[in-house]
């Protein structure tokens, strides 16, 4: 999903509406972030007067508003899924709250290709931390180390990377991860099209 900037949209209007102040931090700061995390986040470093539940709450509801006008896939999104389900039993571990991933997997029709989806609202920590790749290669039965994550951010390089696994990264074109989690990626290709079993299995 191209999501990170309809993120950032529903939060800065939320925190402008409410008399929060935002700041040029507060986007690198919140990515990765469990919803718990950042909400908390908005309440605390950016002045939203709100309990962090319906911060949680406000932004999910903006952003499923706009998923429902239209639903930011990106450009081979669909046909990587179903490439890689050929193969491997897929997880998805996502930083986003449970609601706004189960209506993604709906809206998309992609539900069926994936045996394990986790919030990261659902383990202790966010991104970076590894908890939420840990707790998909759990429900899938798979050790870590036989699991490979494919990733578009500084946190989720890292997060997938302290889990053990082999990481792939898809770097992120409006928000890029940083030099040092790039090069802790195992591989980096440029778009979804050109992510294909033998790159994630690492055959070539």
């Amino acid at each position: 999903m191209d999501s990170e900037q309809l993120w950032d949209a529903a939060r800065r209007e939320l925190a402008g509406e409410s008399g929060g102040r935002w700041h040029e931090r507060a986007t690198r700061d919140m990515m990765g972030m469990s919803s718990p995390e950042w909400s908390r986040y908005m309440h605390e470093e950016l002045g939203v007067p709100l309990p962090p539940e319906e911060i949680s709450r406000a932004v999910v509801e903006r952003l499923l508003a706009l998923y429902e006008e239209r639903l930011p896939l990106l450009p081979g999104a669909r046909e990587a899924v179903e490439r890689l389900a050929g193969r491997w039993p897929l997880g998805l571990a996502s930083s986003s709250n449970r609601p706004v991933i189960d209506r993604v997997l709906e809206l998309s029709g992609l539900g069926r290709h994936f045996r394990a989806t986790v919030s990261s609202e659902e383990v202790r920590r966010g991104k970076p931390a590894p908890d939420v790749y840990l707790e998909a290669a759990r429900r899938l039965g798979a050790e870590p180390g036989r699991c490979a994550a494919v990733e578009d951010s500084t946190s989720g390089i890292l997060a997938a990377k302290r889990a053990g696994m082999r990481v792939i990264s898809i770097p992120n074109r409006a928000f890029p991860p940083e030099e040092e989690a790039l090069r802790a990626a195992d591989a980096v290709v440029p778009s979804l099209k050109k992510l294909l079993p033998e790159t994630v299995a690492g055959e070539r």
